[in-house]
């Protein structure tokens, strides 16, 4: 596949009239100090659906309505049917809803409870299938010849890249970029994207930014060949694709500048950067390219204007729950530990009052005596603290072990 032709993408951007939100581009101040240089937001997470994905598939859709009314055909209201990790799910089933007509999903078995509910919610047959994105594209083409449904692919379709592309043409509008950084998996996004600069604004360098764990495309861009991965895994499920489309890589070769990776920890931390500092939330995927910019996985200096596009924010919230703890214990802003206390009154007593002198809030407290590790009349204690850093996490330890308590972090 080629770069997309510019028409292509013009074309998807008036089918989008009046469908998508579309946002400016935001200054995002905090992390512009931290990265000493410009960086804006393109707040994709804020789509009807909670992600991009709505573009391409609401494109794809308009485009086959569009077919049949020429053609005579009735291709369309046959129904659609995609497998989706959940962000294309939930585009494909609110434009299936909005052109009425049936819509399956299938989904990998992992999936976060709020997208499948958000696609149920929108009129859609979920169908859970396999471990990840790849297992469950397997059982969608099978369906989709058993039911003759038309297969809307998440990425590797012309339609649903330029839909995906129609992002760069509000950004081009608004802010001349030096840098663009958009998190990859399959590739539609970026290569929507890197088609518009490529055509228009060339000078603009386009990075992509893979998850760790499913890294398939960074390692196929290296090598400038295709390579598949054996498994994925990771916390960012939106970017979470095992095997990379011949296809769209080769449309990746022409408009990449470079891809860089960043790990689960790194995102977390984004995802609770963006939380706290930008009162945004955002999933997995949707954080990446701030985790690339906060690690410093770029190149960067303080005479560029950088875009970060934050292509999602459906984030199961039990998950945004651990990654929050996860990062608080990380960032030393949070600290859990145990300590073997003597069961005898006064003894919790003392070392609460020692921890109140050294200005950490309790949040967290559990005593217990009946653990087989125990000695008999010995207790053990699981506290959490409340602290300020990592000066003061090491202050807490010296001050504990200089008292006589033998402590045991958990991590």
């Amino acid at each position: 596949m080629q770069l997309i032709p510019l028409d292509y993408i013009t074309k998807a951007a008036k089918r989008l009239e009046g469908i998508i939100a579309k946002h400016p581009l935001a200054y995002a101040p905090k992390l512009s100090k931290i990265a000493n240089t410009e960086v804006f937001l393109k707040k994709e997470n804020l789509q009807p659906t909670g992600a991009f994905k709505i573009r391409g598939a609401f494109n794809k859709l308009a485009v086959l309505k569009e077919k049949d009314l020429k053609n005579g055909t009735q291709v369309l209201s046959q129904g659609v049917i995609c497998a989706s990790a959940g962000n294309h799910a939930q585009g494909v089933a609110f434009s299936a809803q909005h052109f009425q007509t049936r819509a399956v999903i299938v989904m990998p078995e992992a999936t976060p409870l709020l997208k499948i509910m958000g696609t149920r919610s929108m009129g859609a047959e979920v169908v859970l299938v396999g471990n990840n994105y790849d297992e469950a594209y397997s059982h969608a083409m099978n369906l989709a010849k058993e039911q003759n449904l038309t297969f809307i692919h998440p990425f590797a379709d012309i339609e649903v890249i330029a839909g995906q592309g129609s992002i760069a043409l509000e950004m081009i509008k608004e802010e001349p970029l030096d840098i663009l950084i958009v998190p990859i998996g399959g590739g539609g996004l970026i290569s929507g994207i890197a088609s518009v600069y490529k055509a228009l604004n060339p000078q603009t360098k386009i990075i992509g930014v893979n998850a760790k764990g499913a890294n398939a495309m960074k390692n196929s861009f290296e090598a400038k060949k295709a390579h598949n991965s054996d498994s994925v895994r990771t916390i960012a499920d939106g970017i979470a694709v095992r095997d990379v489309n011949e296809s769209v890589f080769e449309c990746i070769l022409k408009g990449v500048d470079d891809i860089v990776e960043v790990d689960d920890d790194e995102i977390a931390s984004a995802i609770l950067f963006l939380l706290e500092f930008q009162k945004l939330v955002t999933e997995g995927a949707g954080a990446a390219g701030v985790a690339a910019i906060l690690h410093n996985k770029l190149k960067l200096n303080t005479t560029q204007k950088v875009g970060v596009v934050i292509s999602g924010g459906n984030i199961d919230i039990t998950m945004l729950n651990v990654i929050i703890e996860r990062a608080l214990l990380k960032s030393s802003r949070k600290m859990k530990f145990q300590v073997i206390l003597i069961d005898k009154p006064g003894s919790l007593q003392k070392l609460t009052e020692l921890l109140t002198n050294q200005n950490a809030n309790i949040v967290f407290i559990n005593y217990s005596r009946i653990s087989t590790k125990l000695q008999y009349g010995d207790a053990i204690v699981e506290i959490a603290l409340e602290i300020k850093g990592e000066e003061h996490k090491e202050s807490i330890f010296k001050t504990m072990m200089k008292h006589g308590y033998t402590v045991n972090e958990i991590l």
